[in-house]
């Protein structure tokens, strides 16, 4: 049987409803789709930024973090040169003050001879002063049997009296004998606070007995025990020779 007109036009609107509402359903679902694959894409880049984002920061966190211990380092180290400095001066200052000191002791009738006595047996001297500890090596350490000794122009008779005193000592004990002569030649400076100088016979070694190089040696000496008695002992050292 055949449609009718209207039947046709009928079953046409019918199939493009049909077609509209199929393509109304696939551009949803595009749309839909789109939209899913927007957000996704949204999110992976925004947490990929994020992400750049934090470690861009944790990145400069760690680079002022290490600034600041450098700087902190720094300081440190500057605050402890400040210390280690004003400790040498301090040091300086006590050794000066010793140093004007020495002079008081050739001032000093009756020790000033008998230091010569020890200075002129004696090659280390371990308390100016002390004359009693004093060991009788000046002679001993060069063990020549002629010797040259140079002292101020000022103390000529006292070196010549302990000259004569301590030769017999000196033979005594190692059963040899000994000249010494004093150098009138060459006086020691007026400028240093006393002792003398031991040459041996070709004058190629020289025994320093001054009053000054006594107190060098000494400090070089006892440097530890001075800084632990003015300023404490250090924590951190593990040995103390």
């Amino acid at each position: 049987m055949a449609l009718s007109d209207a039947d046709v036009q009928k079953q046409i609107k019918h199939m493009m409803a049909f077609i509209e509402q199929e393509a109304n359903e696939k551009a949803e679902e595009i749309d839909a789709k789109a939209e899913e694959e927007f957000n996704i894409e949204k999110g992976r880049l925004v947490q990929t930024q994020r992400l750049k984002i934090m470690e861009y920061y944790e990145k400069k966190e760690k680079q002022i973090e290490q600034q600041k211990k450098i700087q902190m380092s720094n300081l440190m180290n500057q605050a402890r040169l400040k210390v280690l400095k004003a400790r040498d001066d301090m040091i300086s200052e006590m050794l000066n003050e010793a140093r004007q000191r020495l002079a008081n002791v050739a001032k000093d009738a009756g020790r000033y001879p008998a230091l010569l006595d020890g200075l002129i047996l004696q090659v280390c001297l371990n308390q100016i002063g002390d004359v009693h500890n004093l060991s009788h090596q000046g002679f001993y350490q060069l063990l020549e049997t002629k010797v040259t000794i140079r002292c101020r122009k000022q103390d000529f008779q006292l070196v010549q009296a302990a000259i004569q005193r301590n030769i017999p000592i000196y033979k005594a004990a190692v059963k040899n004998t000994l000249e010494v002569r004093i150098d009138q030649d060459n006086f020691l400076s007026p400028d240093i606070s006393g002792g003398i100088e031991i040459y041996n016979g070709d004058g190629k070694i020289k025994v320093s007995n001054t009053l000054e190089s006594r107190l060098d040696l000494m400090a070089q000496q006892m440097m530890p025990e001075i800084r632990v008695a003015l300023f404490g002992a250090n924590p951190n050292r593990k040995f103390m020779d």
